[in-house]
């Protein structure tokens, strides 16, 4: 299978490289073009000059960071691709930008998937992504081989839209976990408890969690590398926020945390890892 990837951050790239590693990329672009250039001479693979040079694959995966991006990108490749291939968004958009993608691409007899991504920059590099896929089931099979290649789960979870959905759920869930996490360690430290001691306490109780595992003691070392940035969680937590507005939900957490993680950015955090939300547990309340 040919399979082309756009989009090589922290996810993206790992990404690519376990499909390279599988002989199955071909191409790869990115918004940096030496960033491109650099990853397809080590993966061996070509580097796009233009969205043409995907004409010839099957597949192409795109992990973008905006609603916008996947929009120009699915508007690029509608003129390229082949009918039958399929475009696999991993990027975390709203439910509309979703819907408007799979139609201009509908139009065109070119498939897509919805099928945003959970499991961190450490799922990508291990290959361990859970990826919720929304989309038509045909068009799934055809993707299925490259989504393999870095997924420790796949779960069709029905029509367009419902990965974007999933991810929105899958999204309040983690600023809800961040927001106990770092207000409970942030106690912690003030109560003086040794964390070599208290974080496997916790791990091994009920309060366990990946959030606490995987940033638990680096956030206690002021160590916040994404990781996941800042300024993509809070994108993410504005594109809840308006489906929690329409779905009627009285929604606490998601406003916290759109709070917390609009006021870290507006510090200048936008770029550090989610767990720099103890930098304001720390501050205290008035």
């Amino acid at each position: 299978m040919s399979t082309g990837f756009i989009g090589l951050g922290a996810m993206g790239a790992p990404m690519a490289g376990h499909l390279a590693s599988r002989g199955q990329l071909s191409v790869i672009d990115n918004r940096t073009r030496n960033k491109a250039d650099a990853l397809a001479a080590q993966l061996g693979v070509r580097a796009a000059a233009t969205h043409a040079d995907f004409a010839g694959c099957t597949v192409v995966a795109l992990c973008v960071s905006m609603d916008a991006d996947v929009l120009q990108q699915v508007e690029a490749l509608a003129a390229v691709l082949k009918p039958g291939s399929v475009v696999v968004d991993h990027s975390t958009v709203s439910v509309e930008t979703a819907k408007a993608a799979q139609a201009r691409l509908a139009a065109q007899g070119i498939g897509f998937l919805d099928a945003p991504v959970s499991g961190g920059v450490e799922g990508a590099r291990n290959g361990k992504l859970s990826v919720m896929v929304g989309g038509d089931a045909a068009d799934l099979e055809i993707a299925r081989p490259v989504l393999e290649a870095y997924a420790a789960r796949i779960t069709h979870m029905g029509g367009t839209g419902s990965g974007q959905a999933t991810k929105a759920v899958n999204q309040v869930l983690v600023a809800g976990i961040n927001e106990a996490v770092c207000e409970g360690l942030a106690l912690g430290e003030k109560l003086g408890l040794d964390p070599d001691k208290l974080l496997p306490t916790l791990m091994a109780g009920a309060a366990g969690n990946w959030f606490l595992e995987k940033r638990g003691a680096t956030l206690l070392r002021n160590q916040f590398t994404p990781g996941f940035k800042c300024g993509h969680l809070l994108k993410d937590l504005r594109i809840v926020h308006g489906m929690a507005r329409t779905a009627g939900i009285r929604a606490p957490v998601i406003e916290q945390a759109l709070a917390d993680y609009s006021e870290l950015v507006q510090r200048g955090e936008a770029d550090a890892d989610t767990s720099a939300l103890i930098l304001l547990k720390r501050q205290g309340g008035g």
